[in-house]
């Protein structure tokens, strides 16, 4: 009886430790986008403390494109949580577009 205790345990902590590993795997073009967004948000409202992005719906996508003579290579659309003051409301649709070098052209959020 105890050693299936002890494998049960052993299974359960190999998926709790796989499923945070599948969890911490971060996306450069994400974390630019959501770096300058929360900045942008500052700006316009102080007290904006985070901005959250919801990973399961995030859309990443290469693009070979330009608006005028600007490249864009990757267009990120998805959903986000804006933070303020520990508070967190109902998330806003967002795109993000990035240019050469991942750099961030355009952040845009939009309540639902």
């Amino acid at each position: 009886m105890k050693l299936v205790a002890i494998v049960a345990a052993a299974v359960l902590i190999g998926l709790l430790t796989e499923n945070a590993s599948a969890q911490a795997v971060e996306n450069p073009a994400v974390n630019a986008c959501k770096n300058t967004g929360l900045l942008a948000l500052r700006e316009r409202s102080p007290d904006i403390t985070d901005l959250v992005m919801d990973m399961e719906s995030l859309a990443v996508s290469k693009a070979d494109t330009k608006v005028e003579d600007v490249a864009i290579k990757t267009v990120i659309l998805g959903e986000a949580y804006i933070a303020r003051k520990e508070k967190t409301g109902k998330p806003d649709r967002f795109v993000c577009l990035l240019g050469d070098k991942g750099k961030v052209l355009l952040t845009f959020f939009t309540a639902q």
